[in-house]
Protein backbone atom coordinates (compact mmCIF):
# COMPACT_ATOMS: atom_id res chain seq x y z
CA UNK A 1 0.00 0.00 0.00
CA UNK A 2 1.70 3.46 -1.49
CA UNK A 3 1.65 5.83 1.77
CA UNK A 4 0.77 9.75 0.73
CA UNK A 5 4.34 10.67 1.87
CA UNK A 6 5.95 8.39 -1.31
CA UNK A 7 2.27 9.31 -3.78
CA UNK A 8 4.10 12.62 -3.35
CA UNK A 9 7.57 12.75 -3.70
CA UNK A 10 7.91 14.01 -7.03
CA UNK A 11 6.68 17.77 -5.41
CA UNK A 12 8.57 16.75 -1.84
CA UNK A 13 11.23 19.71 -2.25
CA UNK A 14 8.19 22.07 -3.65
CA UNK A 15 6.12 21.73 -0.42
CA UNK A 16 9.10 22.18 1.77
CA UNK A 17 9.51 25.47 -0.59
CA UNK A 18 6.06 26.47 0.26
CA UNK A 19 6.26 25.55 3.93
CA UNK A 20 8.63 28.07 4.08
CA UNK A 21 7.35 30.85 1.81
CA UNK A 22 3.94 30.81 3.28
CA UNK A 23 5.73 31.55 7.15
CA UNK A 24 7.56 34.34 5.38
CA UNK A 25 3.94 36.07 3.57
CA UNK A 26 1.58 35.52 7.04
CA UNK A 27 3.67 36.67 9.76
CA UNK A 28 5.57 39.00 8.25
CA UNK A 29 3.32 42.17 9.01
CA UNK A 30 0.55 41.08 11.31
CA UNK A 31 2.19 38.97 14.61
CA UNK A 32 -1.11 38.46 16.04
CA UNK A 33 -3.17 37.05 13.20
CA UNK A 34 0.28 35.31 12.00
CA UNK A 35 0.65 33.53 15.04
CA UNK A 36 -2.71 32.48 14.99
CA UNK A 37 -2.39 31.58 11.14
CA UNK A 38 1.01 29.61 12.23
CA UNK A 39 -0.99 27.56 14.94
CA UNK A 40 -3.41 25.83 11.98
CA UNK A 41 -0.39 25.35 9.78
CA UNK A 42 1.16 23.22 13.14
CA UNK A 43 -1.83 21.05 12.96
CA UNK A 44 -0.27 19.36 10.15
CA UNK A 45 -2.45 18.51 6.88
CA UNK A 46 -1.67 16.39 4.39
CA UNK A 47 -1.05 19.51 2.07
CA UNK A 48 -2.87 17.68 -0.67
CA UNK A 49 -4.31 20.51 -2.34
CA UNK A 50 -1.59 22.16 -2.95
CA UNK A 51 0.67 19.44 -3.60
CA UNK A 52 -2.68 18.70 -6.66
CA UNK A 53 -1.50 22.23 -8.10
CA UNK A 54 2.30 21.35 -8.25
CA UNK A 55 1.60 17.84 -9.41
CA UNK A 56 -0.35 19.42 -12.45
CA UNK A 57 2.22 22.14 -12.41
CA UNK A 58 5.06 19.53 -13.10
CA UNK A 59 2.97 16.92 -15.26
CA UNK A 60 1.63 19.65 -17.71
CA UNK A 61 5.16 21.34 -18.42
CA UNK A 62 7.79 20.09 -21.29
CA UNK A 63 10.57 19.94 -19.48
CA UNK A 64 9.04 18.85 -16.13
CA UNK A 65 9.92 21.82 -14.11
CA UNK A 66 7.58 24.85 -12.77
CA UNK A 67 7.51 28.16 -12.48
CA UNK A 68 7.17 30.70 -9.77
CA UNK A 69 3.89 31.87 -10.78
CA UNK A 70 3.49 27.87 -10.28
CA UNK A 71 5.04 28.61 -6.95
CA UNK A 72 3.19 30.99 -6.21
CA UNK A 73 -0.66 29.52 -6.93
CA UNK A 74 0.01 26.36 -4.68
CA UNK A 75 0.71 29.05 -1.67
CA UNK A 76 -2.61 30.83 -3.05
CA UNK A 77 -4.20 27.71 -2.81
CA UNK A 78 -3.44 26.39 0.64
CA UNK A 79 -4.25 30.08 1.71
CA UNK A 80 -7.28 30.11 0.67
CA UNK A 81 -8.31 26.42 2.24
CA UNK A 82 -6.56 27.38 5.48
CA UNK A 83 -8.58 30.26 6.20
CA UNK A 84 -11.61 28.00 5.17
CA UNK A 85 -10.83 25.77 7.69
CA UNK A 86 -10.21 28.62 10.17
CA UNK A 87 -13.97 29.69 9.40
CA UNK A 88 -15.66 26.67 9.85
CA UNK A 89 -14.46 25.67 12.89
CA UNK A 90 -15.72 29.11 14.10
CA UNK A 91 -19.09 28.10 12.35
CA UNK A 92 -18.95 24.62 13.59
CA UNK A 93 -17.89 25.70 17.39
CA UNK A 94 -14.84 23.11 16.79
CA UNK A 95 -12.85 22.87 19.82
CA UNK A 96 -9.80 20.75 18.01
CA UNK A 97 -8.91 19.80 14.53
CA UNK A 98 -6.54 16.70 14.04
CA UNK A 99 -6.41 16.33 17.77
CA UNK A 100 -5.44 20.41 18.47
CA UNK A 101 -7.28 23.26 19.77
CA UNK A 102 -8.97 24.89 16.92
CA UNK A 103 -7.48 28.81 16.56
CA UNK A 104 -11.04 30.16 18.40
CA UNK A 105 -10.21 28.12 21.35
CA UNK A 106 -6.90 28.77 21.32
CA UNK A 107 -7.50 32.83 21.10
CA UNK A 108 -11.00 34.00 20.54
CA UNK A 109 -13.89 34.31 17.77
CA UNK A 110 -12.48 37.36 16.77
CA UNK A 111 -9.01 36.50 16.06
CA UNK A 112 -9.60 33.46 14.41
CA UNK A 113 -12.42 35.57 12.08
CA UNK A 114 -9.56 38.21 11.49
CA UNK A 115 -7.01 35.49 10.99
CA UNK A 116 -9.01 33.94 8.24
CA UNK A 117 -10.16 37.35 6.91
CA UNK A 118 -7.19 38.08 6.51
CA UNK A 119 -5.94 34.85 4.47
CA UNK A 120 -8.34 35.45 2.26
CA UNK A 121 -7.48 38.81 1.67
CA UNK A 122 -3.62 37.64 1.20
CA UNK A 123 -4.68 35.32 -1.00
CA UNK A 124 -6.56 37.75 -3.14
CA UNK A 125 -3.54 40.09 -3.10
CA UNK A 126 -1.05 37.86 -4.59
CA UNK A 127 -3.70 36.04 -7.01
CA UNK A 128 -4.04 39.91 -8.41
CA UNK A 129 -0.20 39.73 -9.11
CA UNK A 130 -0.16 36.45 -11.01
CA UNK A 131 -1.25 39.04 -13.83
CA UNK A 132 -3.70 36.24 -15.59
CA UNK A 133 -6.71 37.50 -15.48
CA UNK A 134 -8.25 33.98 -16.22
CA UNK A 135 -6.54 32.56 -12.82
CA UNK A 136 -7.91 35.26 -10.87
CA UNK A 137 -11.51 34.56 -12.15
CA UNK A 138 -11.20 30.59 -11.07
CA UNK A 139 -9.88 31.25 -7.92
CA UNK A 140 -12.05 34.04 -6.91
CA UNK A 141 -14.79 31.62 -7.70
CA UNK A 142 -13.48 29.17 -5.26
CA UNK A 143 -13.78 31.77 -2.41
CA UNK A 144 -17.66 32.32 -3.23
CA UNK A 145 -18.30 28.94 -3.65
CA UNK A 146 -17.30 28.18 -0.28
CA UNK A 147 -19.01 31.40 1.72
CA UNK A 148 -22.30 29.45 -0.80
CA UNK A 149 -21.40 25.94 0.50
CA UNK A 150 -21.31 27.27 4.27
CA UNK A 151 -24.58 29.38 3.55
CA UNK A 152 -26.47 26.03 1.90
CA UNK A 153 -25.48 23.71 4.58
CA UNK A 154 -26.79 26.60 7.53
CA UNK A 155 -29.93 26.49 5.69
CA UNK A 156 -30.08 23.07 4.95
CA UNK A 157 -29.84 21.80 8.96
CA UNK A 158 -32.04 18.57 9.88
CA UNK A 159 -33.63 18.62 6.49
CA UNK A 160 -34.91 15.45 5.83
CA UNK A 161 -35.69 16.24 1.74
CA UNK A 162 -32.40 17.11 1.33
CA UNK A 163 -32.00 16.03 -2.17
CA UNK A 164 -28.72 14.15 -3.47
CA UNK A 165 -28.13 17.30 -5.99
CA UNK A 166 -27.89 19.71 -2.82
CA UNK A 167 -25.72 17.66 -0.91
CA UNK A 168 -23.11 16.81 -3.65
CA UNK A 169 -23.37 20.60 -5.13
CA UNK A 170 -22.54 21.88 -1.20
CA UNK A 171 -19.83 18.82 -1.57
CA UNK A 172 -18.31 20.67 -4.65
CA UNK A 173 -18.31 24.31 -3.03
CA UNK A 174 -17.22 22.89 0.37
CA UNK A 175 -14.23 20.62 -0.98
CA UNK A 176 -14.21 20.14 -4.65
CA UNK A 177 -14.38 23.68 -6.15
CA UNK A 178 -10.50 24.59 -4.91
CA UNK A 179 -9.24 21.32 -6.45
CA UNK A 180 -11.10 21.64 -9.57
CA UNK A 181 -10.27 25.61 -9.69
CA UNK A 182 -6.75 25.18 -9.18
CA UNK A 183 -6.02 22.26 -10.95
CA UNK A 184 -7.07 23.81 -14.01
CA UNK A 185 -5.18 27.30 -12.87
CA UNK A 186 -1.97 25.19 -12.78
CA UNK A 187 -2.72 24.07 -16.83
CA UNK A 188 -3.21 27.38 -17.91
CA UNK A 189 0.05 28.49 -16.08
CA UNK A 190 2.15 25.64 -18.60
CA UNK A 191 -0.24 27.06 -21.74
CA UNK A 192 -1.66 23.69 -22.37
CA UNK A 193 -4.48 23.61 -24.49
CA UNK A 194 -8.21 24.29 -23.34
CA UNK A 195 -9.72 20.90 -23.93
CA UNK A 196 -6.95 19.57 -21.33
CA UNK A 197 -7.35 22.54 -19.01
CA UNK A 198 -10.55 21.50 -18.80
CA UNK A 199 -9.95 17.58 -18.11
CA UNK A 200 -7.91 19.64 -15.23
CA UNK A 201 -10.90 21.20 -13.98
CA UNK A 202 -12.98 17.66 -13.63
CA UNK A 203 -10.06 15.70 -12.35
CA UNK A 204 -10.23 17.86 -9.21
CA UNK A 205 -14.08 18.14 -9.45
CA UNK A 206 -14.38 14.33 -8.99
CA UNK A 207 -11.52 13.81 -6.80
CA UNK A 208 -12.64 16.26 -4.23
CA UNK A 209 -16.19 15.19 -4.40
CA UNK A 210 -14.53 11.83 -3.66
CA UNK A 211 -12.96 13.16 -0.76
CA UNK A 212 -15.83 14.61 0.61
CA UNK A 213 -17.97 11.56 0.11
CA UNK A 214 -14.98 9.57 2.53
CA UNK A 215 -14.73 12.41 4.91
CA UNK A 216 -18.50 11.83 5.13
CA UNK A 217 -17.97 8.25 5.29
CA UNK A 218 -15.69 8.08 8.50
CA UNK A 219 -17.52 10.38 10.44
CA UNK A 220 -19.97 7.33 10.50
CA UNK A 221 -17.68 5.09 10.83
CA UNK A 222 -14.49 6.34 13.00
CA UNK A 223 -13.65 7.04 16.19
CA UNK A 224 -13.02 10.56 17.58
CA UNK A 225 -9.43 10.11 18.19
CA UNK A 226 -8.78 8.75 14.84
CA UNK A 227 -10.67 11.65 13.42
CA UNK A 228 -9.52 14.24 15.68
CA UNK A 229 -13.03 15.46 15.98
CA UNK A 230 -15.79 13.84 17.84
CA UNK A 231 -17.72 11.25 15.92
CA UNK A 232 -20.83 11.39 14.08
CA UNK A 233 -20.32 15.14 14.45
CA UNK A 234 -22.09 16.09 10.84
CA UNK A 235 -24.79 14.48 12.17
CA UNK A 236 -24.88 15.58 15.40
CA UNK A 237 -25.02 18.70 13.77
CA UNK A 238 -27.97 18.42 11.56
CA UNK A 239 -25.72 17.57 8.74
CA UNK A 240 -27.09 15.31 6.88
CA UNK A 241 -24.21 13.65 4.04
CA UNK A 242 -24.34 10.45 1.71
CA UNK A 243 -24.49 7.80 4.38
CA UNK A 244 -28.02 9.09 5.99
CA UNK A 245 -29.60 10.39 2.77
CA UNK A 246 -29.28 6.62 1.75
CA UNK A 247 -30.34 5.71 5.02
CA UNK A 248 -33.85 7.71 4.94
CA UNK A 249 -34.37 5.91 1.38
CA UNK A 250 -34.89 2.76 3.21
CA UNK A 251 -35.96 3.36 6.82
CA UNK A 252 -38.04 6.55 6.81
CA UNK A 253 -38.11 6.32 10.71
CA UNK A 254 -35.12 8.13 10.66
CA UNK A 255 -36.90 11.39 9.79
CA UNK A 256 -38.84 11.28 12.83
CA UNK A 257 -35.68 11.57 14.59
CA UNK A 258 -34.24 13.94 12.55
CA UNK A 259 -37.09 16.09 12.14
CA UNK A 260 -37.36 16.50 15.90
CA UNK A 261 -33.59 17.28 15.86
CA UNK A 262 -32.43 14.34 18.35
CA UNK A 263 -34.31 16.17 21.15
CA UNK A 264 -35.24 12.93 22.54
CA UNK A 265 -32.58 10.62 25.16
CA UNK A 266 -31.04 7.90 22.87
CA UNK A 267 -32.23 9.76 19.39
CA UNK A 268 -28.64 10.13 18.02
CA UNK A 269 -27.73 7.02 19.36
CA UNK A 270 -30.95 5.32 17.16
CA UNK A 271 -30.21 7.07 14.22
CA UNK A 272 -26.48 6.36 14.39
CA UNK A 273 -27.93 2.41 14.53
CA UNK A 274 -30.00 2.75 11.62
CA UNK A 275 -27.69 3.90 9.55
CA UNK A 276 -25.51 1.12 10.49
CA UNK A 277 -28.27 -1.23 9.85
CA UNK A 278 -29.09 -0.42 6.24
CA UNK A 279 -26.61 -0.31 3.32
CA UNK A 280 -26.38 3.84 3.27
CA UNK A 281 -22.18 3.09 4.07
CA UNK A 282 -22.00 0.63 1.45
CA UNK A 283 -23.72 2.90 -1.10
CA UNK A 284 -21.79 6.01 -0.19
CA UNK A 285 -18.57 4.39 -0.76
CA UNK A 286 -19.70 3.07 -4.76
CA UNK A 287 -20.38 6.65 -4.98
CA UNK A 288 -17.10 7.84 -3.86
CA UNK A 289 -15.58 4.67 -6.51
CA UNK A 290 -17.76 6.39 -9.20
CA UNK A 291 -16.54 9.78 -8.89
CA UNK A 292 -13.00 8.55 -8.08
CA UNK A 293 -13.08 6.75 -11.52
CA UNK A 294 -14.10 9.71 -13.58
CA UNK A 295 -11.18 11.65 -11.90
CA UNK A 296 -9.18 8.99 -13.08
CA UNK A 297 -10.19 9.17 -16.93
CA UNK A 298 -9.78 12.66 -16.86
CA UNK A 299 -5.73 11.91 -16.31
CA UNK A 300 -5.96 10.14 -19.76
CA UNK A 301 -4.27 13.10 -21.01
CA UNK A 302 -0.94 13.66 -19.45
CA UNK A 303 2.16 12.43 -21.01
CA UNK A 304 3.43 9.99 -18.86
CA UNK A 305 5.89 10.99 -15.59
CA UNK A 306 6.47 10.45 -12.17
CA UNK A 307 3.41 13.47 -11.10
CA UNK A 308 1.25 11.88 -13.53
CA UNK A 309 1.20 8.67 -11.46
CA UNK A 310 1.35 10.46 -8.51
CA UNK A 311 -2.08 12.30 -9.53
CA UNK A 312 -3.12 8.95 -10.32
CA UNK A 313 -2.11 7.28 -7.11
CA UNK A 314 -4.11 9.98 -5.26
CA UNK A 315 -7.53 9.03 -6.56
CA UNK A 316 -6.66 5.37 -4.87
CA UNK A 317 -5.59 7.10 -1.86
CA UNK A 318 -8.39 8.56 -1.73
CA UNK A 319 -10.73 5.75 -1.71
CA UNK A 320 -8.21 3.65 0.88
CA UNK A 321 -9.06 5.94 3.31
CA UNK A 322 -12.81 4.27 3.93
CA UNK A 323 -11.86 0.96 2.92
Amino acid sequence: MTSVATLLAPVEEDLKTLNHNLRQLIGARHPILGAAAEHLFQVGGKQLRPAVVLLIARATMTDGEITARHRRLAEITEMIHTASLVHDDVLDESETRRGIPTVHSSFNNRIAVLAGDFLFAQSSWYLANLDNLEVVKLLSKVIMDLAEGEIQQGLSRFDSELTFEAYLEKSYCKTASLLANSGKAAGILSGIARDRADQLFEYGRHLGLAFQIVDDILDFTESSETLGKPAASDLRSGHLTAPALYALEEQPALETLIAREFAEENDLERALAIVHETRGIERSRDLARHHAEIARQNLAHLEPSESKDALDGLVDYVLRRCN
